[in-house]
This record gives structure tokens, C-alpha cells and sequence, in this order.
């Protein structure tokens, strides 16, 4: 019989270990006199408590490994319970949210997809800004977990590839989780610690800073303003454009770059990829703002640079509505959100690696077919690549775009239109944030959808951050076959 308890004991703990965090927000409302700290006690205690019974009803039956049905199941389950409880305060509080709204934020939190159905958030309490806030580092340090632990584990996506990458540990993977994490949550700090102290130097209040942060370290994009990163233009969106590429590197290379061995960072090809893919994007986007719009240089570089980086990382700020620029860099930021950032970072979507890998695998057949008696086997990283990660990256490429349509045709099915269902898609699968139009686009969000969209959404965010497959795989009849 398949046996729950595993993934209930640990599923639990976490849902308590977020009920303790709703402290923190608590104090924030208690130290600016606002009376709506309750609402955290009150749902801190809820959570508490039911994430706690269930990790007691659950902990006889504990073990040191997981089988390959339980960690398919907790890798779904967690991020499918903690924003059902991360909803709570708003529905509480202020904004006394609906269940669908409230889920659908909460979501979108701990996804690190950015997008929101809140507005004026320059009025909500400011504990409740600093739980959004909260809840995408959360989801940023935890993502960055599943992929170095989970995913490899599970074969999804090519991940595989680099199991030769983690920390040695003794195979088992509670443990191994646990170990990762406190690695990681090091390097993850101190990456947020220094985004706080560049943010509150260039002239960001401490509160702001705090906030943005938050959401620039783990790629999220929740902003204390309904302007998003458009408050803070100046030398602010050079900072965060800055933290939101180191976010978007493998957190594997920080904890070596900690631990004396700066080689790994320099030597990877897959942040050197990525970075060039920046550079020459902005270089493009700013020249097309000098030529099409008459715009002055620095002035150009700067939108560019942060609103590319922005899109390919996930991370989702807008500093303007960069739909008034033309039909071009529309297009361009549409299929640059389906790149995304590296592997083991806090970024989303399809990631570099995965291209890295496509291309690689293209090359090798084109040379085949002009010498056929040749061998040409695809390489990554100067490594051959194995007929199992390539099948698994190719079905991860086939899995999303059919994914794509479906979803976008379910949302058409809502009453949305075409470029708000395709996009609102795509967001959603790549964990973006904004779409595109006017009314999920960077100067909307989502609230104006049906709920039926929002559910829908909800589903896309989740079944992308976990890299499709993770989620498709619980899906299954077979799946549940003992």
C-alpha cells in the first residue's frame, strides 16, 4: 500500500515551519502601529497547529529515504500546500481577499512568478506587503533546493546532468535536503543582505529596500507599489539589475565561491551562455531605443538592461510600460520569458541549459547527416551527453509547448482573448510575472479575470516552477499503481 506518511510528516513540518514566519509580518504591522498584527497571530496559530498535528499524526512512519512515488508526491505537495496556508492573512486581512484571489497571490508568491491580483498596494498594511514579500524568498531558496536535490533525483527536464554537481551526501535524500539547505541558505543570505545594503545606499527606503530585496534575490517581482520598479528609476534599477543575474546564476557556485574555489563560476559555460545572451539582447534593445524612439543613451541602456533582465530572469518588475516602445521589443520580450535564467538559480522557464543541450543535439545531427559514417556525439561542458538526459530535455521541450496550447486555449475558453490567453499562458508556465495587453500587461494585473482563469493560472504556475513533468507524473494512473 502506498504509505503517505513520509510525505505528511515533512509536508507538515513545513507548514508549521510557515506558520512561525507569519510572526515576523506580525511584528512588522506592531512596529508601525498598525492594528491589523492580529491577523498574523491569528493565522500564524491556525497554521501552526495543523501543520504540527499532521506532522505528529504522521511520524511513525518516518524513514531516511523516500521511494521514487513519495518524492514525486512531496515535490508537488509541498508547493501545493503552503500557498493554501500563505493565503490565509489575505484573506483574514486586509485586502480581504477571495479564496480564489487569496490562493492565487499566495501562489503566484511562493512560484516566484510575480504576478498579482492586488491593487493599490500602497495603502494595504505593511506587514501584509512584507508577507508577499516573504513568501517569493521563501519560494526562491526552496526552488533552488528542489532543483539541486529533487529534480536530478526524479530525472526531470535533463536534470539529471547535474547530479555530478551536488554536495556528496550519503544518498539518502531527507538528509541530503536538509544539508543542501543549510548550505544554500548561507550563500542565499548573504546575496539578500548585500541587495538590501546597495538598495538603501543609492537612496531606497529601509522598508522598500527590505521588500524589494526579498523579491529581486529570489527572481519573484512583488513590488510595495503599484508601479512596480517604476517608483525607483535612477541608479536603483542598475542595482537591481545586478541582483537579479546573480540570482539567476547556479547557487551551487556561490556556496563554492564561499568555500575559496572561485574556478567553477568562471569556468561554466552555462553562466557564460547566459550572460553573453544578456549582453547581446541589451545591446539590441538599446540601440533599437536610441534608432526607433530617439531616445538618449544612457537613458536607453538603463530601460534596456533592466527590463531585459528582468523578463529573462522571471523576476517580472516593470519600470515602464514597455509595450509603448513598438511591436518589436513586444515580440522580443515575449519569447525572451521563455529562456530564462540558469539551472539551480532562483529563475524559472525553460532555462539555458536546456538550449545549450537542443542546439548541441541539432549540431551533432546536422554533421551526421553530412557524414554519415561519422560519429558525432553532443556534448555539454566539453562532457558527452547521454541518450537519457537528451530524451528527457526533448520531452521537456515537447511537454511545455503542448502545454502552452492547452493552456491557452482553456483560458480562451474563459471569455480572454487571444494575446491575453497566450501570454497569460506563458507567464504562468515560465513563472514569469507580467503579460502582455492591457490588462495582465506591465502596467495591469490579473485582477479583472474570471476566476475560473485564475484557477487555471494557479495550476501553470505551479506545474512550471516544478519543471512540468513533476507534476504530469502524479497525473498518471500508473503512478498510483502499487
Amino acid at each position: 500500500m502506498f504509505d503517505l506518511r513520509p510525505v505528511g510528516y515533512v509536508i507538515g513540518l513545513l507548514v508549521a515551519a510557515l506558520g512561525a514566519a507569519m510572526l515576523l509580518p506580525m511584528v512588522v504591522d506592531l512596529y508601525y502601529g498598525n492594528g491589523h498584527w492580529s491577523v498574523f497571530l491569528e493565522s500564524a496559530i491556525l497554521t501552526c497547529v495543523i501543520g504540527g498535528l499532521t506532522s505528529l499524526a504522521c511520524a511513525n512512519g518516518v524513514k531516511p529515504s523516500l521511494t521514487l512515488q513519495q518524492t514525486f508526491l512531496l515535490t508537488t505537495g509541498v508547493w501545493l500546500m503552503l500557498p493554501v496556508f500563505g493565503a490565509i492573512p489575505f484573506v483574514l486581512g486586509p485586502p480581504n481577499a477571495t479564496i480564489t484571489d487569496a490562493f492565487f497571490e499566495a501562489m503566484s508568491g511562493l512560484t516566484t512568478t510575480g504576478s498579482t491580483v492586488f491593487s493599490g498596494l500602497e495603502d494595504l498594511p505593511r506587514g501584509i506587503l512584507f508577507w508577499r514579500s516573504m513568501l517569493q524568498w521563501f519560494g526562491g531558496v526552496g526552488i533552488v533546493v528542489v532543483a539541486m536535490v529533487f529534480l536530478p533525483e526524479l530525472r526531470v527536464g535533463g536534470m539529471q546532468i547535474f547530479r555530478s554537481e551536488s554536495f556528496e551526501t550519503d544518498g539518502k535524500v531527507l538528509p541530503r535536503a536538509a544539508q543542501i539547505a543549510a548550505r544554500i541558505s548561507g550563500a542565499y543570505l548573504i546575496l539578500t543582505a548585500g541587495c538590501y545594503v546597495a538598495y538603501f545606499a543609492v537612496g531606497v527606503p529601509s522598508f522598500q529596500a527590505a521588500n524589494h530585496a526579498l523579491t529581486t534575490v529570489s527572481t519573484g517581482g512583488f513590488s510595495t507599489f503599484d508601479a512596480s520598479f517604476g517608483t525607483f528609476q535612477g541608479v536603483a534599477e542598475y542595482v537591481a539589475s545586478v541582483f537579479m543575474v546573480l540570482a539567476s546564476l547556479p547557487f551551487v557556485r556561490f556556496v563554492q565561491l564561499l568555500g575559496g574555489s572561485a574556478k567553477p563560476i568562471l569556468r561554466d559555460t552555462q553562466i557564460r551562455t547566459f550572460l553573453a545572451i544578456v549582453a547581446v539582447l541589451v545591446v539590441v534593445m538599446t540601440a533599437y531605443r536610441i534608432i526607433a524612439n530617439g531616445d538618449h543613451i544612457e537613458h536607453s541602456f538603463r530601460e534596456a538592461l533592466f527590463n531585459v533582465t528582468s523578463i529573462i530572469t522571471g523576476t517580472g518588475f516593470a519600470s515602464v510600460d514597455y509595450q509603448l516602445w513598438g511591436s518589436f521589443p513586444v515580440v522580443l520580450f515575449f519569447f525572451l520569458g521563455l529562456i530564462g535564467g540558469c539551472a539551480g538559480s532562483t529563475c524559472c522557464s525553460i532555462k539555458v541549459f536546456r538550449y545549450q543541450l537542443l542546439f548541441s543535439s541539432i549540431r551533432a545531427q546536422i554533421r551526421k547527416i553530412h557524414s554519415p559514417h561519422g560519429i558525432f556525439t553532443p556534448r555539454y561542458d566539453g562532457r558527452p551527453v547521454s541518450e537519457d538526459v537528451l530524451a528527457s530535455v526533448m520531452v521537456f521541450f515537447v511537454a511545455f509547448v503542448v502545454s502552452l496550447g492547452v493552456l491557452s486555449v482553456l483560458l480562451g475558453a474563459t471569455g480572454l482573448d487571444l494575446i491575453t490567453s497566450v501570454s497569460g499562458a506563458a507567464t504562468a508556465l515560465a513563472n514569469i510575472g507580467p503579460g502582455l495587453g492591457s490588462e495582465i500587461g506591465p502596467s495591469g494585473n490579473f485582477a479583472g479575470l474570471p476566476d475560473t482563469a485564475k484557477w487555471l493560472l494557479s495550476a501553470g504556475m505551479l506545474t512550471g516552477r516544478l519543471e512540468l513533468m513533476a507534476v504530469f507524473a502524479i497525473l498518471t494512473f500508473n503512478f498510483w499503481r502499487v
